[in-house]
């Protein structure tokens, strides 16, 4: 399979703009990634008190995404299902893959337990999770039959018809985020986040655990071979040290608006069983619970970014935090040399980030489909910049 390239974003809050032109902006940066050929757009979730995350319900935003392009896929990575009626969501897959002709794609995750308190539900990993597990089972049910019966411990549907079914079948391809081995036992495809170091690891993991639960050879529900990529924070620039120049800031920016707010929201509400678990983990992100995969242990946001911070320079001088990747198109493509290495099959950019401007990030998305997508372009997966 050709490399392809995918976005993944927050829609972060950019200093000194309403709410309405940052929604403006980044719709037509999303045009431009609809006509430059990248695969599919990808959109979180968070909620408050959580910050960084401008599209908490992301229906709403991609149901404009849908009308705004015609051949990049796009959808939720991922929905936090806890917080999700599983009827909604199937109704609402279902409008927006027939919105957009088929081209959405299903992100799900079960999030973290600090939003499940706001939310008045259970704020222990366990029910977070066994949450998650019982809306997977009925999306997948539900979206797949015209019928849905179900009973389980949240949840209980006796024959209920389901009027409204998506366009891909069985249901839209489905991702899973951050675990490689969970997302091959699941059948689904994978985004890490982390060091390129970390997807040489991810690669052959996920491609042994997919050979070993889904069968050497076999495709994702929907016939597609599966995709493992990573989450890349770029700025392309005309010149190494105009790409330094604006991605430093924002990497400071980026690691305050992902980990500080949350914190601080705990601490000033005395919510100690968010600030420390057991494990070291950040309490927003919970304890993980038992019978999971094993993967390295998750420590609280703004030490995992330290941790990106220790990561050696070595000869690349033009990475920030081990994660970001600041240059011209020639030193992403040298990048890009190390990444295609891994046997990876999905490059995922994101643009804009921290308190990058629109003008900044559509410069790089300018460069960046120009200037290196041309490079892998394939019959498949044409570069129409």
């Amino acid at each position: 399979m050709p490399l392809r390239f995918g976005v993944f974003d927050h829609i972060e809050p950019v200093p000194g703009q309403r709410l309405d032109q940052i929604y403006r902006e980044r719709l037509v940066q999303i045009e431009r990634l609809d006509r430059a050929g990248f695969y599919a757009y990808h959109l979180a979730e968070h909620h408050t008190p959580a910050i960084h995350s401008l599209a908490p319900s992301q229906n709403v935003f991609l149901g404009s995404v849908a009308q705004r392009t015609t051949r990049m896929r796009f959808g939720p990575c991922v929905y936090v299902l806890p917080l999700h009626h599983p009827l909604r969501l199937i109704e609402e897959i279902s409008m927006l893959d027939n919105l957009s002709g088929g081209r959405l794609e299903i992100g799900v995750g079960r999030g973290g337990v600090m939003e499940a308190f706001f939310w008045g539900q259970e704020a222990d990993p366990e029910t977070n999770y066994a949450r998650y597990r019982e809306t997977l089972e009925i999306l997948r049910e539900g979206l797949s039959h015209d019928q849905l019966s179900y009973a389980g411990h949240f949840h209980k549907f006796e024959n209920l018809p389901m009027y409204l079914r998506p366009l891909q079948k069985p249901y839209p391809p489905l991702w899973y985020m951050r675990n490689p081995v969970t997302a091959a036992m699941e059948g689904m495809h994978t985004i890490i986040v982390g060091s390129i170091d970390g997807l040489a690891v991810a690669v052959p993991r996920y491609r042994a655990a997919w050979e070993e639960h889904q069968g050497s050879g076999t495709l994702s529900a929907q016939g597609h071979e599966p995709m493992i990529g990573l989450v890349v924070h770029l700025v392309v620039a005309d010149t190494d040290a105009d790409a330094v120049r604006i991605a430093a800031p924002a990497w400071e920016k980026y690691r305050w608006n992902l980990a500080a707010p949350r914190r601080l929201e705990a601490e000033k509400r005395g919510l100690t069983q968010f600030m420390q678990a057991k494990d070291g983990s950040f309490g927003f992100v919970g304890e993980r619970p038992k019978g999971l995969p094993t993967r390295e242990m998750r420590r609280d946001i703004d030490a995992e970014l330290e941790r990106f911070d220790q990561v050696k320079q070595g000869s690349h001088p033009n990475r920030i935090g081990g994660v970001a990747l600041a240059g011209t198109p020639r030193a992403v493509l040298e990048y890009m040399d190390e990444y295609v290495a891994t046997g990876a099959n999905y490059f995922v950019c994101s643009f804009q980030w921290g308190d990058i401007s629109h003008a900044d990030a559509m410069r790089s998305i300018e460069l960046f489909a120009t200037e290196v997508m041309p490079r892998y372009a394939s019959a498949g997966s044409p570069a129409r910049a």
